[in-house]
């Protein structure tokens, strides 16, 4: 009996410890890794993945001071067991392979910086070292009945944690932005599944999330205009009409009389996300107007640079506020900034920032209302300039010359300047000292030859070719597949000149063209795969506009360039399964087989140069296909 008596005590004992926890909780209160207890919004974020999310960081498992058990084995339930070797750090950690959950935090506990704070005493080392040979089947139905993923439904408890500081209503409007949005989206996705239990919480948390933002910004804001007044009173009306609502679904049991009121909920949720809208745009637009105004009012460098700094934090919280800034005078009083010689050190921050408003048609319309495109062209053949503000001035021109955006094609006052633009960025190319630089002054060059034909006229006068053929081999300025595609970008363009032919030849472009079709990434990330995908497909492009020339195709059939574009047709692997990419080769492959027919073998020719372009393409592009 008198071991049964120290077990018993020793079990008593761990009770008791579990329940010192520092403030008093109790485990149970605590979630476990996997759960969410709360989620601390930091950060600008609007935009979707812009918001930092931390765990919470429980408090040290046991209290200091210890207590001496018998020397016995202790024998404790599943779920304790699992509460007490799970250390709350707030990070995922992996399974090594050939671990066991148990044997993975017995690990976690030996690691440094997440000891487990158990009692030093040799039964609790014993029964952790028994650990690893024993497999617990209530253990094991804990870990099943607490998922490592969240659940979906904890996922929708946001809760503002901390909240801005002291007169920042900017960080307020964002963050209770981004919860009352991201609420209103959910509540819609649970409309449409019929839970209306949820729907009605959910509306009930949202009526919170919005009387808090009208309160706390209303405490925190110079003052309140009229028409903010009204909105705010009927996103209130809203709000409660809503909650009201919701409340008598619970109660409906007639899936007709549910219908009919799920169209009145979808309704009331539309508006109410209307008048919310309205009421985030009014709050911003006053926000942006002060910022605005002290800009122009500030000769202080100090307040100029942090005033410009936050606008340029809400640059990047997406297009309706890019718009929002352009709309209240935002380009005008950043290029005031950088027309002023007093403030030359801030003319990099401005300049990014304008990058960015620049992204909508309301910036591009204020940047050639103010002579944007003169004063970057002041900057970009100001050699006094430092080379940080040069590259950001490359960064505004690749943004207002970008073939993805339709309105900047109409951008009159660029022509007058395109000379002296490209005669400054081809120097920018050769003199950058990093690959930043020289990625931004070529995909302005990049942009420039879409924008305008005589700009590549322009690039084969300047040598532009040699200078870009020059970097390829200098890993400091061209290091990424993003650089590469902007260079093979500009070849490509100015292959449909004649004269090129002979410059490409002349600085052994072929062979650099030829590395281009093996372009691979490194990380394996979507953005960079898609990049080596642009540097295939335009690599096949420049090859096939340039064997026009009879010497361009033999020096490329010497190179071996039909085998690699063979390959790149008939293994999808090769070209990641880019469509783009295969028509590409097989454009090209049928220009080099015009000229060097005697480079194919008969059946590459009879599969992918004979029949019509459209046949190849399809016999190609069925080959990764499983017939299993």
């Amino acid at each position: 009996m008198e071991g049964h008596d120290h077990c018993g005590q020793a079990l008593l004992q761990i009770g008791i410890n579990m329940m010192a926890l520092p403030g008093g909780r109790h485990l149970d209160s605590i979630p476990l890794p996997g759960q969410r207890s709360y989620m601390a919004l930091s950060g600008p974020g609007l935009k979707e993945g812009g918001v930092s999310v931390s765990r919470w960081r429980g408090p040290e498992l046991f209290p200091a001071q210890h207590h001496t058990l018998p020397l016995c084995h202790v024998l404790v339930p599943g779920a304790v067991i699992q509460q007490l070797i799970t250390p709350m750090f707030g990070r995922k950690e992996q399974l090594k392979p050939g671990l066991s959950h148990q044997e993975a935090a017995v690990h976690r506990g030996a690691v440094p910086g997440c000891r487990l704070h158990l009692m030093q005493v040799d039964s609790v080392q014993r029964w952790m070292e028994d650990l690893k040979l024993m497999t617990e089947c209530e253990c094991m139905c804990v870990l099943q009945a607490k998922p490592i993923s969240l659940e979906e439904e904890a996922q929708s408890d946001l809760i503002l944690a901390g909240g801005p500081g002291p007169g920042d209503p900017l960080q307020l409007l964002l963050k209770r932005g981004w919860v009352i949005s991201t609420e209103l989206r959910r509540i819609g996705q649970k409309l449409a599944q019929d839970r209306w239990a949820r729907v009605h919480s959910m509306s009930v948390r949202l009526t919170c999330h919005a009387r808090s933002m009208v309160s706390e910004y209303s405490a925190v804001s110079r003052s309140s205009s009229q028409e903010m007044g009204q909105i705010e009173k009927l996103l209130m009306e809203k709000c409660s009409e809503l909650s009201a609502v919701t409340e008598r679904c619970l109660q409906v049991e007639n899936e007709h009389v549910l219908k009919s009121m799920k169209a009145c909920v979808s309704e009331t949720l539309s508006t109410l996300g209307q008048h919310f809208g309205q009421l985030l745009e009014l709050a911003l637009t006053r926000e942006v107007q002060a910022l605005v105004r002290k800009i122009n009012a500030s000769d202080n460098i100090y307040t100029t640079e942090s005033t410009t700094g936050n606008l340029f934090s809400l640059t990047q919280e997406g297009a309706p506020l890019c718009r929002i800034i352009a709309k209240e005078g935002g380009v005008v009083a950043l290029f005031k900034v950088c027309r002023q010689d007093s403030f030359r050190c801030l003319y990099p921050q401005a300049l990014r920032t304008l990058a960015s408003i620049c992204c909508v048609e309301e910036g591009v319309h204020q940047l050639e209302k103010v002579d944007g495109v003169l004063c970057l062209a002041d900057i970009l053949t100001d050699d006094s300039h430092s080379e940080a503000t040069r590259a950001e001035a490359a960064a505004v021109v690749a943004q207002v010359t970008s073939p993805h955006l339709p309105f900047t094609q109409h951008l009159g006052s660029f022509l007058e300047s395109m000379e002296e633009i490209v005669t400054a960025l081809v120097k920018l190319c050769q003199e950058a000292s990093s690959g930043e630089v020289f990625l931004l002054a070529s995909a302005a060059l990049a942009n420039i030859t879409f924008f305008d034909t005589m700009a590549c006229e322009m690039l084969l006068q300047l040598n532009a070719i040699r200078v870009l053929l020059e970097a390829c081999s200098d890993k400091q300025r061209v290091d990424t597949p993003y650089t590469r595609d902007q260079i093979v970008t500009i070849l490509a363009n100015m292959s449909v000149l004649e004269q090129c032919a002979s410059d490409i030849i002349q600085e052994n472009g072929v062979q650099l063209i030829m590395g281009m079709l093996s372009e691979k990434p490194r990380s394996g990330t979507p953005a960079e795969v898609a990049a080596c995908e642009r540097v295939q497909q335009k690599a096949a492009v420049t090859l096939a506009r340039l064997s026009r020339d009879p010497a361009v195709a033999r020096e490329a059939v010497r190179l071996s360039c039909m085998s690699r574009l063979i390959e790149l047709c008939r293994s999808p692997s090769e070209r990641n399964s880019s469509d783009a990419v295969l028509v590409a080769c097989l454009a090209a492959l049928r220009r080099l087989a015009g000229v060097c027919p005697e480079g194919l073998q008969d059946s590459d020719f009879q599969q992918l140069v004979q029949p019509r372009l459209v046949d190849s393409f399809l016999l190609c592009s069925n080959m990764e296909e499983s017939f299993v």
